[in-house]
């Protein structure tokens, strides 16, 4: 018995120090977002918003899921990678990623009353998605990230 308690504990242990080494500690709260604007559109599922840079390109897209309240938070990327790290003025936050070769998407799904949701929607000015071994995507906290999460509480 003593034992599978304490083999427990070194489960968990180990999986929250594994955690905290996995996400780098971002600090854009200086970086100066990129050119460009958000466009918030009604789909048929729900809700999404696009950052389209200034050449047009799709950068960054939240989309709300109103019949799981689940937000997905969908990167352009070349391949895979383990963690999709979200970077706020409150929070930063390595969330498990997963890649789409069709669309050559990597995306992140949260609940939609999660803190890291109010983070992004409040952030001071600008907020930051990055990938390993890419420089960081700072985009600006506009009004349209913020609607979406919205639409998945209502």
């Amino acid at each position: 018995m003593r034992f599978c308690v304490a083999a427990a504990f070194a489960l968990i242990a180990g999986s929250s120090v594994n955690a905290q080494t996995v996400a780098p500690a971002l600090d854009l709260s200086t970086a100066t977002p990129i050119a460009g604007s958000w466009v918030y559109s009604q789909t048929a599922s729900g809700s999404e918003a696009s950052f389209i840079n200034a050449s047009a390109m799709p950068q960054l897209t939240i989309r709300c899921t109103r019949a799981t309240r689940r937000i997905t938070i969908a990167k352009p990327a070349s391949g895979a990678a383990p963690l999709l790290t979200v970077w706020t003025s409150a929070q930063t936050r390595g969330l498990p990623a997963s890649f789409n070769p069709a669309t050559q998407r990597l995306s992140a799904e949260l609940a939609g009353y999660d803190p890291l949701l109010d983070a992004i929607a409040f952030s001071r000015g600008r907020f930051g998605v990055s990938i390993v071994g890419q420089p960081a995507l700072v985009l600006p906290a506009w009004a349209e990230p913020a609607r979406v999460i919205e639409d998945c509480r209502v």
